[in-house]
């Protein structure tokens, strides 16, 4: 029987941060796929490579793991006073699911340099040599984030000597900050408290610290389930058993936020929320082979993303880690010394970052005002994305 055979869609492959994922403007996106649905999910999925039960994702553009396994469709502001909508799919490397639950916080540091190359910012906003002010709504969770984007000659500028823990090389820099930076709807704290006790089946009742900040994430002590704070990734992802634990704290977790009914529902919602775990620093040495003192940083974090360890930190979680900082008694202030603060720096496994946050409390409760991070994204290919002509 005949085939259908291959169509193109414009498309362009972009760093940001820690990660990589493939851009679409909405419009460039075939007609079937330009409102939500199973059309486009599948178009995603087959852009990506997946479902893939080998989990390389060899015969898409994914690589294979959550930082690369990443979509991002750019359309028209449908608020007032912004520059684009960002909408984010983070794509299942193995089910044939994309979950639309939640934000990348690294590709962000992308969506600004995207949105000016691709005509969503007014040229006249454009200066000719400085920085521009990128207005982008982040339509997955419905928050403002501003990203500040160095220009040169009229054009977005990629390079530079900004360095970033868990990028091989310097580029420029991009600072992104995260209005009200709270996930979603309700209390930050969703279950009214900084500390909760977690019960988890088979692995115990924990001090847990839930949060919506930047992405649903569940904060634990990493002394509590046997973790010193400084494990790299093929610590954890080298032992299955170590991978279920986790799974059952975030699905236990989930539950207890308010995110789902029941734990069978957290197999659907891979991206949200994330489990990550802390500890009083420490030195370690990075993946990379650099030294981290502990005078260097604050508290240790490590964060798991898709079921797996990741190799860095998420830009979201980054922002659920300062945003917990800078309110008194969270596992994350108490682990970082207590006290109050506006910004924190934390150990990942490939180094360190710096992120700042602001939090006050309002009749009893907390609220974040925004969060700021420096990133950096540059272009790795554009043109064209090919799929067959029947993948939706």
């Amino acid at each position: 029987m005949p085939h259908a055979p291959q169509i193109r869609i414009p498309a362009t492959y972009m760093r940001g941060g820690t990660s990589k994922g493939v851009f679409f403007r909405l419009q460039d996106l075939p007609e079937p796929c330009q409102t939500p649905g199973e059309a486009r999910d599948k178009l995603l999925l087959r852009v990506i490579g997946s479902p893939d039960p080998y989990q390389k994702q060899i015969d898409g553009m994914g690589g294979a793991t959550s930082s690369t396994s990443k979509t991002v469709i750019l359309a028209d502001p449908t608020q007032p006073d912004h520059d684009v909508d960002y909408l984010f799919g983070q794509v299942s490397i193995d089910k044939p699911f994309v979950d639309w639950s939640g934000n990348c916080g690294n590709l962000t540091a992308a969506v600004g340099a995207f949105a000016i190359n691709s005509g969503f910012v007014a040229r006249d906003r454009i200066p000719e040599n400085g920085t521009c002010t990128v207005r982008i709504w982040q339509a997955n969770i419905k928050k403002t984030i501003v990203a500040h984007v160095p220009i040169t000659k009229g054009e977005v500028q990629e390079t530079g000597d900004f360095e970033l823990d868990g990028v091989t090389f310097p580029a420029a820099e991009v600072q992104v900050e995260f209005m009200d930076p709270a996930d979603g709807e309700g209390s930050m704290f969703p279950t009214g408290n900084l500390v909760d006790d977690l019960d988890v089946p088979g692995v115990g009742t924990l001090k847990a610290t839930m949060i919506n900040a930047g992405i649903p994430t569940i904060f634990v002590n990493a002394e509590d389930i046997g973790y010193k704070g400084t494990e790299l990734q093929d610590d954890i992802n080298s032992d299955p058993a170590a991978l279920a634990r986790f799974e059952t704290i975030r699905a236990h977790g989930a539950v207890k936020m308010g995110l789902i009914q029941n734990i069978e529902e957290a197999a659907n919602r891979q991206h949200t929320p994330k489990v990550a775990f802390v500890a009083k620093p420490i030195d370690y040495v990075s993946s990379s082979g650099k030294s981290i003192g502990a005078g260097d940083v604050d508290v240790l974090v490590r964060a798991l993303s898709m079921g797996k360890l990741h190799h860095a930190m998420m830009g979201t979680a980054a922002v659920a880690i300062a945003t917990a900082s800078a309110v008194p008694g969270t596992l994350v202030n108490l682990a970082a010394g207590g006290g109050d603060r506006t910004h924190v720096t934390f150990g990942h496994p490939s180094g360190t970052l710096r992120v700042g946050a602001e939090a006050k409390e309002v009749d009893g409760q907390w609220t974040a005002t925004k969060a700021i991070m420096s990133r950096s994204a540059r272009v790795l290919m554009e043109g064209w994305v090919r799929v067959p002509g029947d993948s939706f």
